[in-house]
């Protein structure tokens, strides 16, 4: 049966003029001082090189880091792209549920596949920009027109032409609305 034992690395300081040297009394002077100029050189490399090890850990967690940040954001474009894609689908679903006609069987189940699809979005952190009646901001809305209103406050959303959309905190698509002068 073999003995295994832990061993721990521990980092010892060798202090030279603490060194026991017994047979520094036999050897002379000069060949003591090489010894303790090599010994110094010795440890001045161990710590170069530990120094130089902390920093390329460092590097690497930096590295790891930055391509973490840079997959999520590419993750984030890639969603933000397909989302814009399958934007026109939905609005043209609420085009239709708009116009129509209030006995038709098949408009139920227009509005339904137009929830299903909201309903996705919602999970997948898209949210529509709420424009109606808001106060024009231009990171939100796109103005495609500016007209006079007596019902609306001057610089504030009269109508949405078309809804806009965030994903999280970017906005993906500007409502496109109509603005009171």
């Amino acid at each position: 049966m073999t003995n295994k034992k832990n061993h721990k690395h521990e980092t010892h300081e060798i202090k030279i003029e603490d060194a026991e040297m017994p047979e520094a009394e036999n050897q002379p002077q000069g060949e003591v001082e090489a010894l303790k100029r090599q010994l110094e050189e010795a440890g001045a490399k161990l710590a170069e090189s530990v120094e130089g090890w902390q920093r390329s850990q460092a590097d690497f967690q930096n590295y790891r880091k930055r391509v973490e940040r840079d997959n999520e954001m590419m993750y984030a474009s890639m969603k933000s792209d397909i989302v814009k894609k399958v934007l026109p689908v939905l609005d043209d679903l609420e085009r239709a549920l708009q116009n129509r006609p209030a006995d038709d069987a098949w408009a139920g189940g227009v509005e339904l596949i137009a929830r299903k699809f909201q309903n996705i979005l919602d999970v997948e952190g898209v949210k529509r920009i709420e424009a109606a009646g808001a106060e024009f901001d231009p990171k939100f809305h796109e103005a495609i027109s500016h007209e006079e209103n007596e019902d609306v406050a001057s610089g504030h959303v009269i109508e949405v032409v078309q809804n806009g959309y965030m994903l999280g905190e970017r906005v993906i698509r500007p409502a496109l609305v109509r603005v009171a002068q």
